[in-house]
């Protein structure tokens, strides 16, 4: 019941979130009570919100814990803690020892640990209550992105139909870049 009313007050929150850029980009006046820097991508030439797709929101996040290679806590508007699964992507599992899930969790958090993120997230959620989203780093860098291409995440064709992790995940198994190295890496899905 409880977890039922947070996840309805978190969407409402997104949505809300949405409705205030898009009056915002529209010029109309709106109030409230949250700071609109901390809602908002700014709205500059070549800015991520710039160039969303339809349906998806960006909000602005620190990323205040790595839980796994494919999992990250943020806190949201500075008060609202909220877990994340990278969206398209599937990590080696730090549990039960997997090959490499130690060193994704370790890359993932180089990529975007302590840094004010930008999520874009549809606002839908995973079975096991986390926020599913891509994160863009301060640098720019799509992060789910960076982790196949870097070789610590496989792309997770069964939820993703995002064929551009698709050829990121060619080029590092190529290159034999991260899990890559081994002959016969086993995906978290078989492992698990």
């Amino acid at each position: 019941m409880i977890v039922k009313l947070t996840y309805t007050i978190l969407s409402a929150l997104i949505f809300l979130s949405s409705c205030q850029r898009t009056a915002e980009t529209r010029n109309i006046n709106v109030g409230s009570p949250v700071e609109n820097s901390e809602i908002i991508v700014e709205q500059t030439e070549g800015s991520v919100a710039e160039n969303l797709p339809e349906g998806k929101l960006a909000l602005k996040a620190n990323i205040i814990r790595i839980v796994d290679g494919d999992t990250a806590e943020l806190l949201y508007n500075d008060e609202l803690p909220i877990m994340l699964r990278l969206q398209h992507i599937d990590a080696p599992e730090k549990r039960g020892s997997q090959p490499y899930g130690n060193k994704a969790k370790i890359v993932l958090s180089d990529l975007c640990f302590g840094q004010q993120v930008t999520i874009l997230t549809e606002g839908d959620f995973d079975m096991g209550g986390r926020m599913i989203g891509e994160i863009i780093n301060e640098e720019g860098i799509n992060v789910n992105k960076e982790m196949v291409r870097l070789g610590y995440a496989w792309h997770f064709k069964k939820y993703s139909d995002d064929f551009s992790y698709d050829e990121l995940e060619k080029e590092a198994r190529n290159n034999r870049r991260g899990l890559w190295q081994e002959s016969n890496p086993i995906a978290p899905w078989d492992f698990r």
